[in-house]
């Protein structure tokens, strides 16, 4: 049997959440995954129970209802959605199907490592841009910036949680154009940051070279559901949507998907409280700590960490006490001795902070 030279070199990535992990203890705490702690809005679950019934039907191929809902919720057309079995699909999808053959890609390092894996499986080429503070380095970034490429940056970027401003993320789409490029702006957190909206997602419609990716797994806490949309014009977005397989998107991932942003006002407003609240107590306690140190002031539901410690000796150890953090390693060299940590509940921090402070 023959398999393609591009399949059998593309290793899975791996990620965080308690899979992750052989030997799952009973009370184990998962700060690997930046998922929005108390769950998902009310109204989720019960269209999910609803949705039970019609689990011996076929689900709407097109997604019309979801797409719909998302497009509300955004404040554009739905000719302008397209849905995936989560967003990590819809990058996928991206790489094949909307850039040009053995295109070159542009990605900074340390970020969400499934663009380069998309990109590289397609069989484009792959150049990095290493900084941990995008903003501070735009000008430099910008020289880079292939042509007839794509770009591909996270906002705010996982795993260091830098968040640039809406005029910074249109400036390297504006540079990207003038070299005919497309950018590809993942803001699959954005939704969870407090303040004033950053993000460009209204302005991708109206542009033939912004792709903008949205995640329901983060902001609205059902990673287990998979829903995942992108907004683009017109063009990118019939692509997306010519190009994905036959029912990609389940009954209950679509009816969940209507159910989460109608919901959207009350649940965020509550996460944005307590995402500042939690995040400012475990920033200020984790850096009284010796051999540990935040490496800025994050934007979103994570925190990357410095430590002294071998990330995955510290991994280990922190394993061992109940509590999982996504050792960063896998996400390059400048990462080498980094954890990052999801923002949770109060107790549930105040027992990370006790196991790191027994390191």
């Amino acid at each position: 049997m023959n398999f393609s030279k591009k399949a059998a070199a593309h290793m899975q990535e791996k990620h965080g959440g308690l899979f992750s992990i052989k030997d799952v203890q009973k009370g184990m705490v998962d700060f690997s995954s930046n998922i929005l702690p108390g769950g998902p809005p009310p109204k989720v679950a019960k269209a999910m129970r609803s949705a039970l019934a019609e689990a011996a039907k076929y689900p709407d191929p097109d997604s019309s209802k979801m797409k719909e809902c998302l497009a509300s919720y955004v404040g554009t057309h739905m000719d302008t959605i397209a849905v995936g079995n989560g967003a990590t699909e819809i990058i996928y999808r991206f790489c094949s199907h909307v850039l040009q053959e053995n295109s070159s890609v542009c990605v900074i390092n340390p970020t969400f490592s499934e663009y380069e894996s998309a990109a590289s499986l397609a069989g484009h080429r792959i150049t990095k841009f290493p900084t941990m503070n995008l903003g501070e380095n735009l000008e430099k970034f910008s020289k880079i910036i292939p042509k007839n490429g794509c770009v591909f940056i996270c906002n705010p970027n996982n795993p260091t949680g830098e968040l640039l401003e809406k005029k910074q993320v249109l400036y390297i789409a504006d540079t990207a154009k003038s070299k005919s490029s497309i950018l590809f702006v993942d803001e699959s957190f954005i939704e969870l940051v407090p303040g004033k909206s950053q993000s460009v997602a209204l302005y991708a419609p109206k542009r033939t070279n912004l792709f903008v990716l949205r995640s329901l797994t983060k902001s609205f806490a059902i990673p287990g559901v998979r829903a995942g949309y992108s907004i683009a014009n017109k063009t990118m977005t019939d692509l997306i949507n010519r190009t994905s397989m036959p029912w990609n998107v389940s009954i209950l991932a679509q009816r969940a998907a209507c159910a989460a942003v109608s919901s959207h006002k009350t649940h965020l407003e509550k996460a944005h409280h307590l995402i500042k609240k939690e995040s400012d107590f475990l920033q200020k306690n984790i850096n009284k700590m010796n051999g540990y140190k935040c490496v800025q002031n994050p934007s979103a539901n994570f925190i990357l960490v410095y430590t002294k410690y071998n990330s995955r000796t510290l991994w280990k150890k922190l394993a061992r006490r109940k509590i999982l953090v996504r050792d960063c390693t896998s996400f390059g060299t400048l990462c080498s001795h980094h954890i990052r940590i999801a923002v949770k509940t109060r107790a549930e921090n105040i027992k990370l902070l006790e196991a790191l402070k027994s390191i």
